[in-house]
């Protein structure tokens, strides 16, 4: 049986379709008090544009369940690259997106090469700290001469 909790987490990330806000991490709670559904979200990055995107699609997901929903996004604890499931990982790999690595209990270090998506070198390099979204950079790997873009780490 599909719960509301699995519902809420397969919804798409907008700027990320082939993830969805559970692969990501980003659903901290749903709660079910009679009819209303209390759910609490976490954004990737705070002044996300897609906030009120993933909002609005939450609402729908939880109203197509039968469900008044009460959506709300909270900072804290932050979110983290290391809330990133390992599904979300490989979704992201698989769509030519390099993953950022779990920084666990330590420092995130930027300075590593990312391992290229399409040819799994470490030769590449940064081309631009900003992607397409501001969760992501541009690289370049120098062994395939692919563009790819990264996760980045925080």
């Amino acid at each position: 049986m599909t719960t509301l909790l699995d519902i809420v987490r397969s919804v798409d990330d907008p700027e990320l379709p082939h993830v969805t806000i559970g692969d990501l991490g980003m659903v901290r709670s749903v709660a079910i008090d009679g009819r209303i559904a209390r759910i609490r979200i976490t954004p990737t990055y705070t002044g996300c544009p897609a906030t009120e995107q993933i909002r609005a699609d939450v609402e729908a997901a939880v109203t197509e369940a039968g469900y008044e929903p009460d959506v709300a996004f909270e900072m804290a604890p932050p979110w983290s690259t290391d809330d990133i499931s390992p599904e979300g990982r490989a979704k992201l790999h698989a769509a030519g997106i390099a993953p950022a690595l779990p920084a666990g209990d330590g420092p995130v270090s930027l300075d590593l090469p990312v391992e290229c998506p399409q040819c799994g070198s470490r030769r590449t390099r940064l081309t631009s700290a900003f992607g397409a979204t501001a969760c992501k950079a541009l690289h370049r790997c120098d062994s395939c001469r692919q563009p790819f873009e990264s996760f980045k780490a925080i």
